[in-house]
């Protein structure tokens, strides 16, 4: 009776074992960060809004927007903006600290999106990866203000890194030398800059705290041809082929309204569109519509 009373309570003890040690991790163990998939719409980000003058930029933290491809460093893998996983060399995921959450912009360099975006959708890494940079704005997991997370990328991203690398920040003036920095990381072949508000949480959504700095671009072109539609436009218009001063022809489907789609403005007709910097072809990136030119 008595061995059978010790063999209950020994079997109770190990299920118990078995129980705690399923559920509840051994102290000092990191749990494995939580996937975050395209099916749930990728990792949780904080987004930025558009900076308009007639917020005082004085005292909020500036840095360079970059021109690349989105990258969240979950602890163990790198995803991209919305949730698919990207094949990175494992010797550049090597400096990316394991269990520590990193937010950045995966970077070949100005004027080099189309090759940074080339490289990192394809599905077997090659050589191109060697002229790759993280560049790391945020712990998104860190404790603390802004400017305490700031510090622990520094503490946390060795000097020699080759490929991860903290993104410099710089206490802005106020609005004129904002602008002009602005001008001048244009001027440089860059995209604008990105201005962060001081002791701000890291707010997974499009957020005030984080705003983008960047010029107005805007052209005129010459539209030449009618390109039908496809799904929803079926027998409407699809997109505008225009052709610039300088001969340049590109198409324009993004800024049209339904009343554009059903009565286009005619061949011949001069436009003005928005776009964000060109190519290293020349043409216009993100064309939109904007307006039919009156004269």
């Amino acid at each position: 009776m008595r061995t059978k009373l010790r063999l209950r309570v020994m079997l109770t003890r190990l299920l118990a074992l078995i129980f705690s040690c399923a559920f509840f991790p051994v102290q000092g163990a990191e749990v494995s960060p939580k996937t975050p998939t395209a099916d749930a719409g990728g990792p949780a980000l904080l987004l930025a809004n558009v900076w308009n003058p007639s917020i005082d930029p004085t005292g909020w933290w500036i840095s360079e927007k970059y021109d690349g491809l989105r990258g969240y460093w979950d602890g163990r893998k790198l995803w991209s903006r919305k949730g698919t996983p990207i094949q990175a060399p494992d010797y550049f995921l090597a400096e990316l600290p394991k269990d520590i959450a990193l937010d950045g912009e995966l970077w070949m360099g100005r004027g080099q999106f189309e090759e940074t975006l080339s490289t990192v959708l394809a599905q077997t890494p090659d050589d191109r990866w060697k002229k790759m940079h993280f560049m790391v704005f945020d712990a998104p997991k860190a404790e603390g203000t802004f400017e305490q997370r700031t510090k622990f990328v520094l503490e946390t991203l060795p000097k020699e890194n080759q490929f991860a690398k903290p993104v410099v920040q710089y206490l802005c003036k106020g609005t004129a030398h904002l602008i002009a920095e602005r001008d001048r990381v244009v001027a440089l072949g860059g995209e604008g800059l990105m201005l962060r508000q001081p002791e701000s949480a890291y707010d997974p959504r499009r957020s005030p705290t984080l705003l983008k700095v960047k010029p107005q671009d805007d052209a005129e072109a010459t539209v030449i041809a009618h390109l039908p539609g496809k799904g929803k436009y079926a027998d409407q218009l699809g997109s505008l082929r225009v052709r610039t001063a300088d001969g340049i022809e590109f198409s324009i489907g993004s800024g049209l309204s339904d009343a554009l789609r059903a009565t286009p403005p005619p061949v011949g007709t001069v436009i003005t569109y928005r776009f964000r910097g060109v190519t290293k072809n020349g043409l216009p990136r993100f064309p939109s519509f904007l307006r039919v030119r009156r004269e």
